[in-house]
C-alpha cells in the first residue's frame, strides 16, 4: 500500500463546504490531469451520477480486432492505435521499403521484359501476337525452330510441336540466342524477386499484428490495475480561510 497525499488550498470565497461544489472541485482537478492512466484511476472512485459526461472523458479499452485491421492495413497503425508508436514506426518504415523494392523490381521486370521480347522480333523473326511465357523460354534454348520440332519428334512429342508459321523463330548465332536467353533471365528473376517481396509485406503486417494486439492488451491492462480510494475534508483556521483537503491513497 503507498500512500500519496495532496492538499489543495482554496479560498473559501471561491468554494463553500457544500457537497455538490466537492464533487465540482473533483473534476477541475481530473480536467486538469494530461495522463490517460491518471484519469482513468482518479475517476473510478468518483460518483459518475454527479456529472454525466464523466463517462466522455474516460479512457476507454482498446479492441485488439481494430488492432490487427489496422496492422494489417498499414503495418504500424495497430501500435499507434495503442497508443505506444515506439515499436510500430520500424514497421512502417520496413512497409515503405518493401514497396519501393516491389516497384523497382516490377518496373525492372518490365523493362527487360519489353527489352527481349523487341530484341526476339527484331533479331530472332518472332511474331509477337498470341504468344505466352513458356514460348518466350524455349527460344531461349534452342537457335532455331527446326532445332526444337526435330527434338520433340525424335521423342514422339508430337503435341508439343510448334507450327512454324505461327511459331517461327531462328537466332542469327549461338551467342545472339545467349544475348536473348540473359535478357529474358534478367526479367525473369525480377518477377521472382517479387514473390519475396509480396511474402515480405505479408510476413510484416502479421508481425506487427502481434505486436499490437500485445500492446492493446498491456494498455488496457494498464488502465485498469490500479485503484484509488480519495478521502476529504474540511479544515478551519482561525487565522487563515477555510480549505479543501484531498487524501489520495493508491493501491497496485
Amino acid at each position: 500500500m503507498k500512500k500519496i497525499f495532496l492538499s489543495l488550498l482554496i479560498s473559501s470565497t471561491i468554494f463553500s463546504q457544500q457537497k455538490e461544489n466537492l464533487y465540482t472541485l473533483k473534476y477541475d482537478f481530473l480536467m486538469s490531469l494530461h495522463d490517460e492512466k491518471a484519469k482513468y484511476e482518479y475517476v473510478q472512485c468518483l460518483p459518475h451520477a454527479f456529472n454525466p459526461a464523466i463517462s466522455e472523458i474516460l479512457p476507454k479499452k482498446k479492441s485488439p480486432g481494430l488492432a490487427i485491421l489496422y496492422s494489417m492495413l498499414i503495418p504500424g497503425m495497430g501500435e499507434l492505435y495503442a497508443n505506444n508508436y515506439a515499436s510500430g514506426k520500424y514497421f512502417t518504415i520496413a512497409d515503405g521499403i518493401l514497396w519501393g523494392f516491389f516497384a523497382g523490381f516490377n518496373i525492372y521486370g518490365k523493362w527487360k521484359e519489353d527489352n527481349y521480347k523487341t530484341f526476339a522480333m527484331t533479331r530472332g523473326g518472332v511474331n509477337l501476337e498470341g504468344k505466352d511465357s513458356d514460348y518466350f523460354a524455349t527460344i531461349g534454348i534452342f537457335i532455331s525452330i527446326e532445332e526444337y520440332n526435330r527434338l520433340k519428334e525424335l521423342n514422339r512429342d508430337f503435341y508439343n510441336v510448334y507450327d512454324p508459321k505461327t511459331f517461327y523463330w531462328k537466332w542469327e548465332s549461338e551467342n545472339q540466342r545467349k544475348e536473348y536467353r540473359q535478357m529474358w533471365l534478367s526479367s525473369e528473376q525480377a518477377y521472382n524477386n517479387l514473390r519475396f517481396v509480396v511474402g515480405a509485406l505479408i510476413l510484416n503486417r502479421i508481425i506487427s499484428a502481434i505486436n499490437a494486439v500485445r500492446l492493446v492488451n498491456a494498455y488496457n491492462r494498464s488502465i485498469s490495475s490500479a485503484e484509488w480510494n480519495i478521502n476529504i475534508s474540511t479544515s478551519n483556521n482561525y487565522n487563515l480561510p477555510p480549505t479543501v483537503l484531498l487524501n489520495f491513497t493508491k493501491s497496485f
